[in-house]
């Protein structure tokens, strides 16, 4: 199973903000650790960003000509976000050719709408990746297990052809959008104190949802902030739930994934958890 990962990503920080590149850092050195196949991104036009994102969204990240609480103005944050585009979009074609692959780049990208940030999120790396994908003709499905809704990832495809959004997550909880379904979105949505049974009974509903959609591919944006011991969320997921996830996951071919959220020293125990199920 090949990881797309360019160490660059670990050069921006802002001091106490939870998305940090230490996150990223435990988890490529205990990934490397279990020997999984690590590869850079390939590079790419920024036309395929304005396939999501229109000039006005890129040119105010360029110029930092932004504000949000969460999402700070950070030098070169612009190459950053588009690496982490870039990222999404190789795994995207490697998964084509190998059934499965998965992006480990920052920042995140779900909270990014079309002309909105936030959510420390600046551009929507899934839905780049996605974006191609439809103008290639295939027929997608979105599954978002981050415990976080992907208010940005709802807003790129909310009515379009071809394409599903599917997500599990808390509520209350930030953003606080995702409350009910609407059209081709699918909010499945999961009090705090959710533990891996009820947690697994609503992945099932997700399932059947993408498998009566009859996708080409699943794209997968994947947060681990659902694990017990994340400090930014309340459920109750044990890295036995991951495992499961990952052996549920393996119905999908081909699958391509990015990461989201999760903030605890075990992001890379709780990633392997679901890819040592879901390659074999």
């Amino acid at each position: 199973m090949k990881i797309i990962f360019d160490s660059r990503c670990l050069e921006y920080s802002s001091p106490g903000h939870p998305e940090s590149p230490q996150r990223v850092k435990l988890a490529y050195d205990y990934l490397k650790s279990k020997n999984y196949e690590f590869i850079l991104p390939r590079e790419f036009s920024e036309e395929l960003i304005l396939n999501v994102h229109p000039w006005e969204h890129i040119t105010r990240i360029k110029n930092g000509n932004f504000y949000d609480p969460d999402t700070p103005r950070i030098e070169g944050i612009y190459y950053y976000a588009k690496r982490a585009v870039e990222g999404a979009i190789t795994a995207y074609e490697v998964a084509i050719n190998d059934g499965v692959a998965f992006s480990l780049m920052r920042p995140p990208g779900h909270h990014a709408g079309k002309i909105f940030l936030g959510g420390f999120c600046y551009l929507n790396n899934i839905a780049v990746a996605v974006a191609k994908a439809l103008n290639e003709g295939k027929r997608v499905a979105i599954l978002d297990i981050d415990a976080h809704h992907g208010n940005g990832t709802e807003d790129v495809f909310l009515g379009r052809q071809n394409v599903i959004y599917v997500s599990l997550h808390q509520v209350p909880l930030y953003p606080g959008t995702g409350l009910k379904s609407e059209g081709n979105c699918y909010n499945i949505t999961l009090p705090p104190g959710t533990d891996d049974g009820r947690y697994l009974i609503a992945l099932e509903e997700a399932f059947q949802i993408i498998k009566d959609f009859k996708p080409q591919l699943v794209s997968l944006s994947l947060g681990l902030d659902t694990y017990c011991e994340d400090p930014l969320t309340q459920f109750q997921l044990t890295i036995s739930c991951y495992e499961k996830i990952g052996e549920k996951l393996r119905q999908f071919k081909p699958i391509f994934g990015v990461l989201e959220g999760g903030y605890t020293k075990k992001i890379g125990v709780l990633l392997d958890s679901v890819f040592k199920n879901l390659k074999e």
